[in-house]
């Protein structure tokens, strides 16, 4: 039994897993931030090219 306790005890494989959950936590996290500044960037050029095509057209 106590052979069983010590064994649980030292191993590391489940901080392993939460270290990697972290990093990937982490990772999505930037992911998300970098598209959302993208995307107000990418919705301001394309109303720019809606408005010049709009003038250009009448």
């Amino acid at each position: 039994m106590t052979r069983l306790i010590r064994r649980f005890l030292n191993d590391e494989g489940g901080a392993t897993a939460i270290e990697y959950g972290l990093i990937c936590g982490l990772i999505f996290l930037v992911i998300v931030g970098s598209v959302t500044l993208m995307s107000s960037k990418v919705t301001a050029t394309f109303a720019k090219v809606a408005s010049a095509v709009a003038s250009a057209g009448g």
